[in-house]
């Protein structure tokens, strides 16, 4: 059954080609909205809180503030809406989910730069 599972996967499901990213960097995903009959792009810039998961069942949540209230969204990676997706920033963080920055305010919860 396995084997099966992981056929339908390689063949049917079209893998899309996103640059590596990980927690703690600052991403911007650009995906489409239908209302009625019409198609717009959204993008939602934050902070990759985790990647999860392997293969067509992969997702990642992504973290910003809107004001004062946080906002987190889960996008799996083969979700056919999702045009593209920019990497603004490369954090240096420890975790590989960084659910400790939920509670961080102010200069704590800045992410420090990667070193290239």
């Amino acid at each position: 059954m396995a084997n099966l599972i992981d056929f339908v996967n390689s063949e049917y499901v079209a893998k899309k080609d996103f640059p590596e990213f990980g927690a703690g960097d600052t991403i911007t995903v650009y995906y489409e909205i239908k209302e009625g009959e019409k198609t717009r792009t959204q993008f939602f810039k934050g902070v990759v809180i985790q990647r999860r998961g392997s293969g067509s069942t992969e997702t990642f949540t992504i973290r910003k503030m809107s004001g004062a209230v946080g906002v987190e969204r889960i996008f799996p990676v083969n979700l056919p809406a999702l045009q593209k997706v920019e990497i603004n920033k490369k954090g240096a963080v420890r975790r590989a989910r960084i659910f400790y920055f939920r509670e961080l305010t102010g200069k704590k919860a800045r992410i420090k730069d990667k070193r290239r």
